[in-house]
């Protein structure tokens, strides 16, 4: 357990603009990760390994992507206890994302609605960021790095598989495992790669430059992708079979949604943007049922998307998640979530078959 009650440290971050909060954060995790102080948000890491595509996750809690754009904090996000972190979205070059506001809390619902377009610091910074890690020197705590990739926003949609494959050779080296996002609602045209021709399309080039990678490094390293909430059965479908055509190891269900029926009528509840937190739990169950009476037993998938407790990380489990992230569960429930997860999957799935 962590040594200082997240409750204090919530009222006062919430008093301040969430995007204020945010950058204070991870300012401070960045001050304080491998030193002393890291004992203050810092847990002991839950074992129950699971092998899936091929790595050994030490748990089966993860961060979602978002978190730590320029992964400035992988140690100090480490020590909370998460079997595997994940950083990003990276795009080739920085862009400044959408302007602000763009981060907005709705407490009542236990949500956030973010339209922050990708601001990262861009593709040299992060790799910098991500050699300088602990993790990537010593690599003790056996913990797994994903790296997520995107595009820049002013690329042109039909030239947006330069970008993932600018990317993916700058990553490849020191990722265990690349996440290709498609599914951010704030990129304009960005989910229109998850239709059927577009996805297939960039998958394929990924899949052979991926081929050239592994020559190059020695070492295949697994690929998912990153989809949305909103989708029908028919297209999760065919993303099913896209992603098995073209050979991807994995599917992270699902990104933030664009539906507001869950807050209706609450404060900011119309902003412009990807809701997160509890009232995506729903949908993103869904999808990630749906992709496994598609896939099969044995494909990995990772559920992301309203694990606000302990009890809704062992019912993405139960809906056919292998692993889970969380992210806006972290902001409301402290790095304890992480913790109590871990534990409750650790107990509660020796009787879930994914």
């Amino acid at each position: 357990m962590s040594l200082v009650p997240y409750g204090l440290a919530r009222r006062a971050l919430f008093s301040l603009d969430a995007e204020v909060a945010h950058e204070l954060t991870m300012a401070s995790l960045a001050r304080t990760q491998g030193t002393p102080l890291q004992w203050a948000y810092g847990n002991t890491r839950v074992r129950d390994p699971i092998t899936l595509a091929g790595l050994q996750f030490p748990n089966r809690v993860g961060l979602a992507a978002g978190l730590d754009k320029n992964a400035r904090c992988i140690d100090g996000l480490g020590a909370m206890g998460f079997g595997f972190v994940e950083v990003g979205t990276v795009t080739p070059k920085p862009q400044s994302g959408n302007p602000k506001p763009r981060i907005f809390r709705l407490p009542q619902a236990q949500a956030l609605i973010n339209r922050l377009g990708f601001n990262n610091d861009g593709l040299e910074a992060f790799l910098n960021n991500v050699q300088r890690s602990a993790l990537r020197r010593k690599n003790a705590s056996g913990m797994l790095l994903g790296l997520n990739i995107g595009k820049n926003a002013a690329t042109p949609i039909e030239n947006a598989t330069d970008d993932y494959l600018t990317c993916l050779d700058g990553v490849y080296p020191h990722a265990d495992y690349v996440t290709v996002n498609i599914s951010s609602p704030n990129t304009k045209n960005l989910r229109s790669l998850q239709s059927d021709e577009a996805l297939d399309a960039l998958l394929s080039a990924i899949a052979k430059r991926r081929k050239t990678l592994q020559r190059k490094h020695g070492k295949r390293v697994p690929i998912f992708v990153k989809i949305a909430p909103d989708l029908d059965e028919a297209q999760v479908a065919v993303i099913a079979s896209t992603l098995q055509r073209q050979g991807m190891d994995g599917v992270v269900a699902t990104n933030t949604t664009l539906a507001r029926s869950a807050v209706q009528g609450m404060e900011h509840s119309e902003e412009t943007g990807g809701l997160s937190g509890a009232p995506v739990r729903e949908a993103s169950n869904r999808v990630i049922a749906q992709l496994r009476s598609a896939l099969g037993a044995g494909y990995p998938i990772i559920g992301v998307g309203g694990i606000m407790t302990a009890a809704d990380a062992v019912e993405k489990i139960r809906c056919g998640a292998d692993v889970v992230q969380i992210y806006t569960g972290l902001i409301y429930a402290g790095s304890d979530l992480v913790r109590d997860a871990a534990l409750a999957i650790k107990n509660g799935c020796k009787t879930v078959q994914s």
